[in-house]
């Protein structure tokens, strides 16, 4: 039987997600000077991505998975992040993109996902994509399968950690030889910054607002 609580939490975040977004102001709070450094604009060479950003129950409390990119040479690795990837030819929407990717990536049944809402659709400078962030939820803790080519470590965040405000940072990041400042949230001793953090400031928004 699901969490009565939990239920409440995702019925109360699905009515949220239908009202006007924050969008913009949310993402601005924790944007990284590279943003705006590198001066790219969307064109037509720019692609189109989903994350998933997946709630589901956990010993009396609610969570939701990051993923940690391992090592490879390309502008996100080793970066804290939601699953997700770019849209393919086979995906009928964005939505589509967000849980198809979830499922390769960490194996989650995504035929037991229960779509909630969207938040803003964000751009991503370094690599010309549009992401789509789709919120969902599981009614069960689900088991993860990373594959390792994506995947380096799945991270289980409860839901009050992101609550906490003194989780968030300010620091200095190198990114490809340049210092960037750069706004964190520092979870289980990752930092995590860039989209994902504009997208987690929105989420809080969204979860914060009267």
């Amino acid at each position: 039987m699901i969490d009565t609580s939990f239920h409440s939490f995702t019925e109360d975040l699905r009515q949220r997600l239908q009202k006007p977004l924050p969008g913009e102001v949310a993402h601005q709070k924790m944007a990284s000077t590279a943003r705006y450094r590198l001066g790219i604009k969307p064109n037509e060479r720019t692609r189109r991505s989903a994350v998933l950003i997946c709630f589901y129950p956990y010993q009396h409390s609610i969570y939701l998975p990051l993923i940690l990119r391992p090592q490879y040479d390309g502008v996100h690795a080793g970066q804290m992040a939601f699953p997700g990837g770019r849209m393919e030819r086979i995906d009928e929407n964005l939505t589509r993109t967000a849980l198809r990717e979830a499922q390769e990536e960490v194996g989650i049944r995504i035929s037991d996902v229960k779509v909630l809402g969207l938040l803003t659709e964000l751009f991503i400078p370094p690599s010309n994509f549009y992401v789509q962030p789709v919120v969902g939820m599981l009614p069960y803790r689900p088991d993860f399968y990373p594959d390792p080519r994506e995947v380096e470590a799945v991270v289980e965040v409860e839901l009050t950690t992101l609550l906490d405000e003194t989780i968030v940072g300010d620091s200095q990041i190198e990114v490809r030889g340049t210092l960037v400042d750069a706004p964190f949230y520092q979870i289980q001793g990752y930092r995590v910054w860039g989209a994902t953090a504009m997208m987690i400031s929105e989420l809080l928004m969204v979860l914060n607002a009267d």
